[in-house]
């Protein structure tokens, strides 16, 4: 009986652990197309890229420190927030307002945990302001 007890909170465990990884990595995928798809401008060290250059940064930053995120609070601490080597922070301008990518893809994170938690269909919103 003991045994089938643990077997089957370990099962739990697992299948816990396999959804959190599996939420974490949709939210990052989202956050990566929501970069991808903006209108907005970011700025990296001084210089202005569009949506897909910015995403592209960020995905490389990514993939080098990918084994070390476990959230995607972390993914936005980590790869998409400030510069590895000058320590800059990254800024969003969107319709002619500048925030930084921090706080926008924060706030972009709430507003997608909150359509999915809500059961909404989940859509990328024009991403033409920091809201």
């Amino acid at each position: 009986m003991n045994r089938t007890l643990t077997g089957i909170l370990l099962w739990l465990a697992l299948l816990a652990t396999a959804a959190a990884a599996t939420t974490t990595s949709e939210e990052i995928a989202h956050l990566l197309n929501f970069v991808a798809t903006s209108d907005c401008s970011f700025e990296r060290n001084g210089t202005r890229y569009d949506g897909q250059e910015a995403r592209d940064h960020i995905q490389r930053k990514y993939d080098y420190i990918r084994d070390r995120v476990t959230s995607a609070e972390e993914f936005i601490r980590y790869a998409a927030s400030e510069s590895s080597f000058s320590g800059r922070p990254y800024h969003a301008t969107c319709d002619g307002r500048t925030i930084t990518s921090r706080e926008w893809l924060s706030r972009e994170l709430e507003r997608f945990r909150q359509s999915r938690d809500q059961g909404s269909p989940v859509a990328t919103p024009p991403a033409d302001s920091p809201r």
